[in-house]
């Protein structure tokens, strides 16, 4: 196996947020190109990244399977800086990784075995899709952040809401103007905790696409021309006071 980036920072910033979820990953490479699909040690959360073939300037590999710590590989993507290229090379029980950039450097992150079916993201049926501009959901999940450790994603009459209650409260309302939304009525309430480590993935795109239905697991989907991140989270079901 031997693959290369020319542009690391997307994987490199796409681990670094998949490492808060999870510890430990298995890193699929196939014909089609890398992935990875985690589900977090609390069972709340469930991430899929994938980067295609065709974002690799050199994909030369059968089917892989490594094992990785996800610390120790951030901390060895961390070196790369702009205009790094970034080569992984399976060498028996170790992931060759070199960065080139005025030099070359190499280092060797040793492979763990990780017992795990194999996961993939499994198709739900949801009645509503909003996709919004990726700074208005950073900022409203944010706001929500400040006053509250859940909000919920409502649509009601045709406008999408992302709304928080405690003590205070916090509200952010789109229209049609703001949001492209195709949905029917329904609420949904989600952790804030969780929330606020997806939307570090929206940072990596103009547009974050969420869907979601009442009551219901939240799937929040970012893509670009190099990559492919989508999270599911479970819904927080609560006994209304």
């Amino acid at each position: 196996m031997l693959i290369k980036l020319e542009n690391p920072a997307l994987v490199s910033k796409a681990i670094e947020l998949i490492s808060e979820l999870v510890t430990e990953v298995r890193i699929k490479v196939s014909e089609f190109g890398l992935g990875i699909t985690a589900i977090d040690p609390a069972n709340v959360a469930m991430v899929s990244f994938k980067i295609p073939r065709s974002s690799f300037s050199v994909f030369e590999s059968d089917k892989e399977v490594l094992g990785v710590n996800l610390d120790s590989l951030k901390q060895i993507l961390k070196r790369c800086s702009a205009g790094s290229s970034l080569t992984f090379e399976r060498k028996e029980n170790f992931l060759s990784i070199q960065i080139q950039d005025r030099i070359k450097r190499n280092f060797n992150l040793s492979l763990i075995e990780i017992e795990s079916d194999d996961k993939e993201m499994p198709t739900l049926e949801f009645s509503s899709k909003i996709e919004i501009d990726s700074v208005d959901l950073i900022a409203s999940v944010e706001d929500c952040a400040v006053v509250a450790d859940a909000c919920s994603f409502i649509v009601q009459d045709g406008k999408f809401v992302i709304e928080a209650k405690g003590l205070n409260s916090a509200r952010a309302e789109f229209s049609g103007d703001e949001a492209r939304i195709e949905a029917e009525n329904c609420k949904s309430k989600y952790s804030i905790e969780y929330l606020l480590k997806f939307i570090k993935g929206s940072k990596l795109a103009s547009k974050t696409t969420l869907r979601f239905a009442e009551d219901h697991p939240m799937r929040m989907d970012i893509r670009t021309d190099s990559l492919e991140l989508s999270f599911l989270l479970a819904p927080r079901v609560e006994t209304e006071d």
